[in-house]
């Protein structure tokens, strides 16, 4: 049955009022032109995967709106909408595609479609729900309950742009309502399931949608009033990603539903999931080049809170790497040269990072069984500021082990502070082919904080990969530094505790021999502005171990 509705109301009562105001009415009625010739062709799959692909066209156009027939809706600019109807078995569909022109008016048409699906997954829907009903929260004590990485090519199934911390999102009010949601999940006895989300008043948005929904633009990702309410229809169907991993399901949310972090889908594919933890991809609504990764918990958060893991007892990091094969414990009064070089100089562009520092010898000191690697605020070579460089470049290099050290870091606005590896062919390949393997940075004007990072073709500067992680007393006191390295994995930890993850494989150039890194920066393009009062700081070494 094909049915043609034309809604004219609004130009109705416009032209009953044409006469008013001249001009100025004559300009409304011009910009508000009914979509007319709605044309709807279809194709049909016959193989059993439920899917249909629409294809729409009107004249006086600009947008598409599809209700499926199923509980589910969709958008497109184009007209052309790929959906994949999951009810098994034969079944037939009213779909009403509504076409808005310009002011927002429209017209609409209805169309019937009989599509077979063959999909059912009833364990996914039975760890869901827990059989009646079960309720979800994000797992914010987990690394990477947050992350973002490609949605093609290299890195296309994990998360290599961005992985939150534990509770990284906790300590700003920006972003604190992120770990409020509850998540509930509902069976109805039919294949179809419900979902509803509880945001307690506030959703946590990505940036590219903050303005859209009335928060301040320019200020990243914000927690905004937003009404969250109303029971959603679920409706599972067969991933199309290719991600071996992968559950292999995928859940469409109905009304435009989304989970707890808003960045424009309502579909999202399970990865992982069983009784008690769920881990979840979505493609970006605006930006389709990026994947979006949550992790969930049926541990509500005030528990994740008081024991830090989720309620669960944490398993203490076990290394792999226990034998001693090279270390610095600086017992001497001088630099062992056997092991280290010294760099001097502010390299090219300020060694690729607008630095502001020339590099001496002579700000490179050892004594009381301590390096010492001091920034200055004095004139030297055209510079305002001086501080020192070492690598064991040529001297010490190797592949995989238990890489650390313990630092005390400078004070002062400013300063940015390094241990970090580049990879032993760097002079013949160049970086960031060589890769580079940030263990520490942290910069003065953020004294809370510390950060991992890793840089290689495709993800390097300022779209390294980055793990961050909180920090106290960072210049009054020790902390251990470390990252393990495997052929499969980087992992970070400060003071002995996990908090950045990077998965490592062949594609990657963290597979070869490595050298170390100790300096302090000033300035760049991560340090930032000079405070003024600066006169000088050092970073106290304790020592340099890896084990292997």
């Amino acid at each position: 049955m094909k049915e043609l509705k034309m809604i004219f109301s609004l130009l109705v009562v416009l032209l009953m009022f044409s006469g008013c105001d001249g001009d100025e009415d004559d300009l409304q009625l011009e910009s508000m032109v009914v979509p007319t010739n709605i044309q709807i062709d279809t194709d049909i799959s016959t193989d059993g995967s439920g899917i249909v692909v629409f294809d729409v066209k009107a004249d006086n156009a600009i947008t598409y709106k599809f209700n499926f027939g199923d509980e589910t809706t969709g958008t497109s600019l184009d007209g052309t909408y790929t959906k994949r109807y999951s009810r098994n078995g034969l079944n037939t569909y009213q779909v009403l595609v509504v076409a808005y022109g310009k002011g927002g008016i429209s017209s609409s048409k209805r169309i019937e479609v009989s599509v077979e699906s063959d999909f059912s997954d009833p364990e996914t829907k039975e760890l869901l729900t827990g059989g009646s009903s079960k309720m979800w929260y994000v797992a914010a004590f987990q690394p990477g309950h947050l992350g973002v990485g490609p949605s093609s090519g290299d890195g296309f199934d994990s998360p290599i742009y961005y992985s939150a911390a534990p509770f990284e999102k906790a300590g700003a009010e920006a972003s604190a309502c992120f770990y409020t949601d509850v998540l509930t999940f509902s069976t109805t006895g039919e294949n179809n399931f419900t979902y509803n989300q509880n945001n307690n008043g506030a959703t946590f948005f990505n940036v590219d949608y903050v303005g859209q929904f009335g928060g301040p633009t320019g200020s990243g990702d914000q927690c905004i009033t937003y009404d969250t309410g109303g029971q959603k229809t679920v409706t599972l169907s067969p991933a199309t990603s290719g991600i071996e991993s992968s559950t292999g399901t995928v859940m469409d949310f109905s009304d435009g539903g989304f989970m707890s972090y808003y960045i424009g889908t309502s579909t999202y594919e399970i990865l992982d999931i069983d009784e008690n933890s769920m881990y979840v991809r979505a493609i970006m609504g605006n930006n389709p080049a990026l994947a979006w990764y949550l992790k969930f918990t049926t541990t509500p958060y005030d528990q994740q809170q008081e024991s830090g893991n989720g309620g669960e007892e944490e398993a203490e990091f076990e290394t792999q790497f226990n034998n001693l094969v090279w270390s610095d414990e600086f017992d001497g009064d001088s630099l062992d040269t056997d092991s280290w070089n010294f760099e001097t100089g502010n390299g090219t562009n300020g060694w690729g990072n607008n630095e502001l520092q020339y590099y001496l010898q002579d700000n490179v000191t050892v004594q009381d069984g301590s390096l010492f690697i001091t920034a200055k605020r004095e004139s030297e070579s055209g510079f305002d500021f001086t501080s020192g460089r070492i690598t064991t470049q040529d001297k010490y290099e190797f592949t995989y082990g238990r890489v650390e050290a313990r630092i005390k870091l400078p004070e002062g606005v400013g300063t940015w502070p390094a241990f970090w590896m580049l990879g032993a062919n760097f002079d013949e390949v160049g970086w960031p082919e060589t890769g580079e393997m940030d263990i520490l940075e942290w910069v003065g004007k953020e004294p809370g904080r510390i950060q991992s990072a890793l840089h290689f073709p495709g993800n390097s500067g300022g779209n390294a990969v980055v793990g961050p992680s909180t920090i106290e007393n960072p210049s009054s006191e020790f902390h251990t530094y470390t990252a393990e390295w495997t052929e499969d994995a980087i992992t970070f930890l400060l003071d002995g505790e996990v908090y950045f993850t990077f998965d490592n494989d062949s594609d990657k150039p963290f597979n070869k021999d490595f050298f170390l890194i100790l300096n302090v920066a000033m300035g760049g393009s991560l340090g930032g502005d000079v405070d003024p009062a600066f006169s000088e700081s050092a970073m106290e070494i304790d020592y340099v171990k890896v084990y292997q």
